[in-house]
């Protein structure tokens, strides 16, 4: 009864809504016999995510690759559920993993629990002994009780750990909300809040088909949070306090079973840690009493005896601190040496958020933050260890003012990535640095040399840098210098490091170029109005690089990726996976062959095996998308306009209502994000996207790029809005609504809506008030309205900055146009939000557009989140329907009347 008032509500706005005042300029009045469309709530709340993840699946093959042959497998999950499956590319055979039905039925004996084929709650696969079997878990309530083969009841305590769910299946399609990313987790992971469960360890023997309860394997337990593991696993960093400190592989496994045992051995490596400037990931050597304690007492001695250790030790958290993960460590690859990248923030300014919700009173936040054209900004050193006499070296790295390093290391291979292990997960563990994952190694296979990259704080300057590890003494082997700022790709070593592969943007497009390790160039590789995005692999023997790049296919939208076969020596290039889409691959260590995921907006995604030569092998899978098309879902439209320079193309979608109705007239909404990482132009299928939603509402919906606004075209594209980060493209969003209009007769050009998060937040107030009569209403989220107070290395970085030297001392000047110098200019109505205690875009940058608003005397309308960083996480759907009732009232001419939230309040109570 509630839901038919609301309507009734709705419609009467609708129809006594009075029309809005024609534009002073920028398009024809409105054609009278086309009636306004209404808002359409319900149909709107069935597109969205939540439910459209009800009808659709998964979207792409992630595959597993094996490790002694050219196989795979992959999971795949669609409305009859998850299927598990194994390739053989030499058979071009695809079979099941294992029958469900068959192995549901041994899981229920086993486990005394039902089951059935679509519903396997099978998690953390991993294939043993030699690829012979596979080893996966399955959680069940701690109370549960089984059987092992000999009959014995067991009550699941011997198991080893409580149930973590580990994703790891599908990466989902690229573009914009996608997939679910499916996965071997994925089944365990959907009911959320469950109570603590424990995990049961089973075998599967592929070739009987058999599955036997493993209950006598233990998995590695995950590494403590603190631990940051070599690659080889017998040496241990970690932090405390400030200061860095080492253990060997035996002492960790004390420590793993007691850490404060008295008996641990570990050595103490720096003595110069402070807050700020610390080798502690947090930078402020963990919790607060220790820190203090820190600060108050001195350093303990290093090389200790194992007798006077175990007094020591009892005593190291007192005097140092708890254990905590040391900051950027990278390997050698003998195993002989690590680096470390320590940061100094001592003089960087403080910034502030205030958590209101925090219990039993509101807490300040208080962090590091450097801002554009400050003085003191963070200042980097590289520190080389010696594992064998703990000896430290710092590198002699100083070249810039305020200068940045990277590390250049080694590519991860597939295999690296399975073999890690969390208990039979991928998800980090024994072997991984903190937090999990293949540790970072130094791309020089011998320990003698490491490769940094530094970039000068104009990012005008780069530099690829040899560093000799028994001197310190560093070599610049690569200089890069441009006028405006300098992209970088990791470099890639051939011939056992005598060559240096190199991607730069010198010629104005994004190549590979080839230098001995001198120094010298010896050529560049490719050429041609198109970007190379990335290596995929190398095949050293017949010296061919497998590259992402795109712009190169006629005809085709310029930022669909593929994959080529690249030649080193000639330089000629293959395409290796055809069709004007989207293609996303992942190839196996052998560059063999590879999977290729294509997808785009108004087709469903489709996955296909090839091989190294580009010749299809098979085809694996297509998106399962009739729900989705039983339930009315309607494709989206790829779009082109030209640029307000009428020469420049811009690439876009358009999203319509799925009851569109081409007799009617349509407001349309500009979703928007200025770049220039990226347009945030959405070029993959995906249905759970929120402006699908939105367009159900009853608008036409629209992503354009804009120049300036990729780094995935020309370096002229990319660098367009170079020093007028504020205004530069604006008009490209202006025409690409007149085009659009003047081409569908349907489209209301006097009632244009703009909205975007962040960047797009920015850009929505910046078209507000700067084509204040063409934009009648904006939602601003969280957006860098003044990128004065916002980190300094975006913001400098695209705007750019002057470095002056004078009298020998070197300043910064920076100057950028801001939000609030032109918020007078509002006419339109515009929605601001922010989360109180974003500590990335902070809401600085909205108070002080506010403050601007107050002072010209306009009107306009603001929330503020509670307890939100700049992700709205748990705010999402309120924010969501909020944008919807702003853009209904001021383009629809119809407003709800209810308090309530009926479509939140309705998926709650399901929810109970």
């Amino acid at each position: 009864m509630k839901t038919v008032v609301r309507l009734v509500v709705v419609l009467a706005f609708a129809v006594t809504a009075a029309p809005m005042a024609a534009p002073r300029f920028g398009g024809a009045a409105p054609v009278p016999e086309r009636t306004l469309t209404t808002p359409n709530y319900d149909l709107a709340s069935r597109w969205m995510s939540a439910k459209v993840a009800k009808l659709v699946f998964t979207m792409s093959v992630t595959p597993h690759w094996l490790e002694f042959s050219d196989r795979f497998w992959y999971s795949y999950e669609t409305t009859a559920g998850m299927k598990w499956w194994i390739v053989d590319p030499l058979k071009k055979a695809k079979t099941p993993l294992w029958d469900n039905a068959k192995l549901a039925a041994q899981l229920t004996r086993i486990l005394r629990t039902p089951y059935d084929a679509q519903h396997l709650p099978i998690t953390q696969i991993k294939v043993i002994d030699n690829d012979a079997k596979i080893r996966f878990s399955v959680s069940l309530p701690q109370d549960a009780k089984v059987e092992n083969a000999a009959g014995e009841e067991l009550t699941g305590e011997t198991q080893q750990q409580e149930n973590q769910v580990q994703g790891g299946g599908g990466r989902g399609t690229r573009g914009g909300g996608g997939g679910r990313g499916v996965g071997q987790g994925q089944q365990a992971g959907r009911e959320g809040g469950a109570p603590p469960q424990k995990q049961w360890w089973l075998e599967y023997e592929l070739a009987t088909g058999t599955v036997v309860l493993s209950d006598k394997y233990e998995p590695a337990k995950p590494n403590p949070t603190w631990a940051t593991v070599s690659p080889d696993k017998q040496t241990i960093l970690f932090a405390r306090g400030h200061n860095l400190f080492m253990m060997d592989a035996p002492n960790f496994e004390l420590a793993k079973k007691k850490a404060d045992d008295p008996a641990i051995v570990e050595t103490e490596l720096t003595t110069d840690g402070e807050k700020y400037d610390s080798y502690a990931r947090n930078g402020q050597g963990g919790q607060a009493d220790q820190q203090q304690l820190q600060d108050e007492q001195t350093t303990g001695q290093t090389n200790q005896t194992e007798s006077t250790a175990a007094r020591v030790v009892s005593e190291q958290d007192k005097k140092f601190g708890p254990r905590t993960a040391a900051v950027g460590v990278s390997w050698s690859q003998d195993h002989s040496r690590f680096s470390v990248l320590r940061t100094d923030q001592r003089k960087v300014a403080d910034l502030w958020v205030i958590n209101a919700l925090a219990n039993p009173r509101p807490t300040l936040e208080t962090y590091k933050y450097g801002m554009p054209g400050e003085e003191n900004q963070p200042q980097q050193e590289l520190h080389v260890f010696t594992i064998a006499d703990k000896k430290e070296l710092r590198v002699s790295v100083d070249a810039f003012k305020d200068q940045q390093l990277a590390m250049e290391t080694a590519p991860i291979t597939n295999l690296e990535r399975e073999q890690v292990d969390t208990g039979g997960g991928r998800g980090g563990g024994a072997g991984a640095g903190a937090g999990g994952g293949v540790p970072s190694r130094w791309i020089t296979m011998q320990g003698d040399k490491v490769y940094y990259n530094r970039t000068s704080r104009d990012l005008k300057r780069v530099d690829i840098v040899e560093a000799d590890t028994t001197t310190g003494a560093s070599r610049v082997v690569i200089p890069e210098r441009s006028n405006t700022y300098i992209e970088l790709q990791p470099i890639r070593f051939l011939n056992g490091g005598k060559q240096i592969v190199q991607w730069s943007e010198r010629d104005g497009w994004g190549h590979y170029y080839l230098y001995d390790v001198s120094g010298k160039l010896i050529r560049q590789i490719d050429s041609g109005e198109f970007v190379d995005t990335g290596i995929e692999s190398i095949d050293e023997k017949t010296r061919t690089m497998y590259v992402m790049a795109v712009g190169k296919e006629p005809n085709e939208d310029p930022y669909y990726p593929h994959l080529y076969r690249l030649n080193i020596d000639t330089g000629d290039m293959k395409l290796l996976d055809p069709g004007d889409e989207d293609h996303a691959v992942a190839i196996n260590d052998q560059s063999t062959y590879f999977v290729d995921n294509a997808s785009r907006i108004d087709r469903a995604p489709e996955s296909v095996l090839y091989d190294a030569l580009g010749t299809k092998v098979m085809d694996l899978e297509k998106t399962d998308v009739s729900a989705l098309m039983a339930q009315g879902f309607r494709y989206p439209e790829c779009v082109t306009v030209k640029a307000d320079d009428g020469i420049t193309d811009l690439y876009g979608v358009m999203y319509k209502p799925f009851d569109f109705d081409d007799t009617k007239r349509y407001p349309i909404i500009e979703y928007v994000y200025p770049g220039p990482q990226t347009e945030s132009v959405t070029k993959t299928f995906s249905p759970r996207n929120l402006n699908v939603a939105l367009a159900n509402v009853g608008f036409i919906v629209i992503e354009v790029g804009n120049r300036g606004g990729n780094p995935a075209r020309s370096k002229w594209y990319h660098n367009y809005g170079y020093g007028n980060l504020r205004d530069y493209g604006l008009a490209d969003k202006k025409a690409a609504v007149e085009q659009l209009a003047k081409r569908y007769p349907w489209i209301d050009m006097n009632r244009v809506g703009i909205y975007g998060h962040s960047g797009g937040g920015f850009m929505t107030a910046a078209a507000m008030f700067g084509f204040p009569e063409f934009f009648k209403v904006g939602i601003s989220e969280s957006g860098n309205h003044d990128n004065s107070i916002y980190n300094r290395w975006w913001s400098e970085k695209h705007d750019g900055v002057t470095e002056v030297t004078k009298d020998d001392k070197t300043t910064f000047e920076y100057e950028i146009d801001k939000n609030q110098d032109i918020a007078k200019n509002l006419k339109g109505h515009l929605l601001l939000m922010t989360g109180d205690i974003d500590n990335n875009v902070h809401p600085s940058n909205t108070y002080r557009v506010v403050d601007a608003l107050i002072k010209a005397n306009k009107r306009f309308d603001m929330i503020v989140l509670p307890g939100m960083r700049h992700p709205y996480t748990a705010d999402g759907d309120y924010v969501y329907w909020r944008r919807v009732d702003y853009f209904s009232e001021w383009l629809l001419g119809a407003k709800p009347g209810d308090v309530d939230m009926v479509e939140l309040d309705r998926e709650r109570e399901i929810k109970k």
